[in-house]
């Protein structure tokens, strides 16, 4: 796969989680597409599991899928390492 495609499904997989998950998430664009990226790597990575050939990097027709579900889960985490920085008074 080329590195504008890479670029492209991964700003495609940030923005969708974005909008999926609730709250705010003050991202520029870079900072979604990176999100995107990352995903990927864990959508594909969860996506391996259920895959007979258990390849990690291959595109699959349910790739975008697992990216936005990857990235959802790096956002949650994110929201999560960042709510117990936050002093509460």
């Amino acid at each position: 796969m080329s590195i504008i495609a890479f670029l492209v499904i991964g700003l495609l997989a940030g923005l969708l989680a974005r909008a999926l998950m609730p709250g705010n998430q003050s991202m520029g664009l870079l900072a979604t597409t990176l999100l995107g990226i990352a995903g990927s790597f864990v959508g594909g990575f969860i996506g391996s599991f259920f895959n007979s050939d258990g390849r990690i990097l291959d595109l699959h027709p349910s790739g975008l899928i697992f990216s936005v579900i990857g990235a959802m889960v790096l956002l949650l985490l994110v929201g999560f390492a960042g709510r117990s920085r936050r002093v509460r008074i």
